[in-house]
């Protein structure tokens, strides 16, 4: 059981490391969000899991299991509010983006409500 829960540490330190050199490394704040959301809270639930393998007691594994739900809940809005307000900010993208799917929408949306008819 305590080498399950080493496993699990050493997968979460990696892919914290992995996320935050994904946070150093990618071209432009929406990919760095991207590492920084999702990487690093895998690699967060598997050191809580490791950590609740090596202390089993009860209140250990709720204090660990309401942490994560925690972590799970804010980290997906917080990096959409991040992201929203680059892209509203203007922050430009990487040049090799190809497609700016809110750029679409909004195009569409001022579509409608300028040649709509009531």
């Amino acid at each position: 059981m305590t080498a399950v829960a080493y496993v699990f540490v050493v997968t979460g330190a990696i892919l914290m490391a992995l996320s935050g050199l994904g946070v150093l490394r990618l071209p432009d704040v929406l990919a760095r969000l991207q590492a920084g959301t999702k990487a690093a809270s895998l690699g967060l639930a598997c050191v809580f899991a490791g950590a609740a393998l090596l202390e089993p007691s009860v209140s250990a594994v709720i204090k660990l299991v309401l942490s994560m739900l925690f972590v799970f809940t804010t980290a997906p809005v917080a990096g959409h509010v991040i992201g929203r307000a680059a892209y509203e900010a203007g922050v430009p993208l990487w040049e090799d983006t190809w497609v700016d799917e809110a750029l679409v929408e909004m195009d569409e949306d001022a579509g409608e409500g300028a040649g709509g008819t009531s």
